[in-house]
């Protein structure tokens, strides 16, 4: 696989996550069933092109809108094809509590490689808050934490120093990092060159690799997996011209894939390729046209 572990006695392994994650969507067929075979074959493609790892059930898979039983589908299918793959399987899971969020990483345990866990919505516990609910769910495992901090959809603000903070925590493997933009906290966030750092915000994604991020949890990914793959290649590798005008180009993909609210922009788009056998989504939200 394509990350490596460090294991201090007595805690869990350290996880630390780096290349192109795709957060995949859940396709669903003409009648509104789980299009699972779709599924699968997405899954394929992106790790044949060169992505590390596959989320399943983050906000561009829908998880809010299927039941217990898709959403165990879901993730079968996932770890079926990453485990093929020697790949990541990165799980969406968490809730506004804390003991609820644990008993939701409880029930991944044998069934993914880290969770991907949000700071809580809407609560705004601030950042005392916010550690001791990340320390808390690092030392019940038993899974390693993917942080996603995503300030203008939870109303949480966390600073330089507490994403330090937080990454550093044993079982936190990085933080997904989608604050909208590059701000004065994330300068002096990259400034501290921190291990596990990864774009969240497909716009973003070049900029944040030139300051030293380890790679990207990217919807608009799905579209040009390996160029997405070659741009972090580029900026590993100090080829800084290439870098940019590839970054540049992916940004037009970018913002096709989020021309809508996601992933409904960016199912049409897979469909219009044959990718997927409809661009349907579920409610609330509403297919793009």
């Amino acid at each position: 696989m394509n990350w490596t572990r460090t294991v201090a006695p007595g805690r869990l392994p350290r996880m630390e996550l780096h290349g192109i994650h795709v957060p995949l969507v859940t396709p669903f067929t003409a009648d509104g069933a789980l299009a699972l075979d779709a599924l699968e074959q997405l899954a394929h493609d992106c790790l044949d092109a060169g992505a590390t790892g596959l989320v399943a059930l983050g906000t561009t898979g829908e998880p809010g809108s299927l039941t217990t039983a898709e959403q165990d589908a879901v993730i079968e299918v996932c770890r079926r094809v990453t485990h093929a793959h020697g790949a990541v399987l990165t799980v969406g899971a968490g809730h506004g509590g804390t003991a609820r969020t644990a008993e939701a990483l409880a029930a991944l345990d044998g069934r993914a490689d880290a969770a991907l866990v949000a700071v809580p919505a809407f609560v705004r516990p601030g950042e005392a808050g916010v550690l001791a609910h990340f320390r808390a769910l690092a030392e019940a495992g038993p899974l390693p934490l993917v942080i996603y901090h995503i300030p203008y959809r939870t109303g949480q603000t966390l600073g330089a120093a507490a994403m330090l903070d937080l990454l550093a925590l044993p079982g936190v493997a990085g933080v997904k990092y989608a604050v909208g933009g590059i701000d004065e906290e994330t300068v002096a966030l990259m400034a501290a060159g921190p291990r596990g750092v990864l774009a969240g915000d497909d716009l973003f994604l070049s900029p944040l690799l030139a300051m030293g991020a380890d790679g990207g949890i990217l919807a608009s990914a799905h579209l040009e997996t390996e160029r997405f793959v070659a741009l972090h290649r580029a900026w590993q590798d100090g080829e800084t011209e290439t870098a940019r005008k590839l970054g540049a180009d992916l940004a037009g993909v970018s913002r096709a894939a989020f021309a809508g609210p996601n992933p409904t922009a960016l199912k049409a788009l897979l469909h219009r390729a044959g990718r997927i056998p409809t661009p349907a989504v579920r409610l609330p939200l509403l297919a793009h046209t």
